[in-house]
């Protein structure tokens, strides 16, 4: 029995030198240290064995070394993103879809939940409710929007000639004291860039109108995508995760949990937010008196959907339009209105609605929505500072509830059993 605790013990030695070895290699930047865990093995047990990094291994310097690991892993990453990049870019007809009904299912996903909790409706009847209540109210306020313009058309162009007219006999006798031939210039070299150019844009509303089939069916994909997000994305998430290896099953629809939670937060706190800078730069077109005030407050609303870029286009469209109809006093008014109402955005609307769990950083939005450009225009745009937030809680999580895996799965016992 002595023999036989003897040699417990010294595997147990053997087994902490090698734990010890590998968590020294990972502090000092390496992931895989079985390399340094079999050198600390065979010093233990007293058994000289060749080390498997080669000859030239402890001539190159630890800086060297390092810098390999990281430089290939690095490689790996890139080709990873560029091949999913090419991926999106390929099939991005059926992704946007997808992920425009992803940001819908978000939105109604607390309705249809009330609906089946407090109504007691059926799961497919509280999801059809809420999805044809949603079109409904979508079709009444475009309806509404597209009414008023179409009326106030004709007074808009009548409006926009005099504004126009005011501001070149603004730039003749104001501070700048531009002459006749320098206006002439100027619209003479718009002109000349809309001759060029005009083959570009009627190719490019030819092209809009040829697609109104691709289109079409795009919408009905949304409409169907988010119909059985609503009913059945518990049970889709769960034959996901089905896939996938047994251990990455229970941290991987953990993450996923996660994640679409942040989509649900993320999704109400930009409607929250978008509505009431819609209601605040509205109210003060009204104020004021400036035409078309109801479908600037809608372009407002929707533009707020693209973080930082929406808001700053849809308040220069209407500081331009209060400028062309109202006068540059009214215009400069409107511009404080909209800067107000965004700086009360930016410093305490988001960061209260929104908080930590979906904060990020304004670079990351830059970058996110100038990939979602290139990629896939104005809807890129939209769709990609959510997936951006949905993919940084998953990796999130991911990474800080990771468990650790021992390098060997040999229990050893240093007390004898019996």
């Amino acid at each position: 029995m002595g023999r036989l605790e003897q040699a417990r013990q010294r595997v147990g030695d053997v087994y902490a030198a090698r734990r010890a070895a590998v968590q020294e290699a990972r502090n000092e930047g390496f992931v895989d240290g079985y390399g340094a865990a079999s050198a600390a093995a065979a010093q233990n047990d007293g058994i000289r064995r060749p080390s498997p990094a080669g000859p030239d291994e402890a001539e190159l310097p630890h800086g060297l070394r390092l810098a390999a690991a990281w430089s290939w892993r690095m490689l790996v990453i890139v080709a990873a993103a560029a091949v999913v990049l090419w991926l999106v870019g390929r099939l991005r007809s059926v992704l946007i879809p997808l992920a425009i009904a992803m940001l819908l299912a978000a939105l109604l996903t607390p309705a249809a939940q009330r609906l089946r909790r407090q109504a007691h409706f059926p799961r497919s009847l509280a999801t059809a409710t809420v999805v044809v209540g949603g079109l409904i109210v979508v079709a009444g306020t475009l309806t509404l929007v597209i009414t008023q313009f179409i009326r106030g058309f004709p007074d808009l162009v009548t409006r926009t000639t005099d504004g126009i007219r005011q501001i070149q006999t603004w730039l003749r006798t104001g501070p700048l004291h531009l002459s006749n031939q320098q206006l002439n210039g100027t619209a003479d070299t718009a002109q000349k860039w809309l001759n060029t150019h005009r083959d570009a844009l009627t190719s490019g509303a030819l092209s809009t109108a040829g697609t109104a089939v691709e289109v079409l069916a795009s919408g009905f994909l949304v409409l169907f995508a988010t119909f059985f997000f609503l009913r059945d994305g518990g049970r889709i998430w769960l034959f996901l995760i089905g896939l996938l290896p047994a251990p990455a099953r229970e941290p991987m629809a953990r993450a996923g949990e996660q994640s679409w939670l942040t989509l649900v937060a993320y999704v109400k706190a930009t409607v929250l937010v978008a509505f009431i800078d819609a209601v605040g730069i509205g109210l003060a077109l009204l104020i004021l008196r400036v035409p078309f005030a109801l479908p600037l407050a809608a372009l407002v609303f929707l533009s707020s959907f693209i973080p930082i870029v929406g808001a700053t286009v849809s308040g220069a469209v209407a500081v331009l339009v209060a400028l062309v109809t109202r006068g540059p006093l009214v215009a400069l008014i409107v511009l404080i209105a909209v800067v107000l109402v965004q700086q009360l955005e930016g410093h305490v609307l988001q960061p209260l609605i929104m908080g930590r769990a979906v904060a990020i950083h304004p670079l990351a939005v830059i970058v996110a929505i100038a990939t979602g450009v290139v990629l896939a225009g104005i809807i890129g745009a939209l769709v990609a500072v959510p997936v951006v937030a949905v993919l940084n809680t998953g990796i999130r999580n991911l990474i800080h509830r990771r468990v650790e895996a021992p390098p060997d799965a040999v229990v050893v016992s240093a007390q004898p059993t019996s």
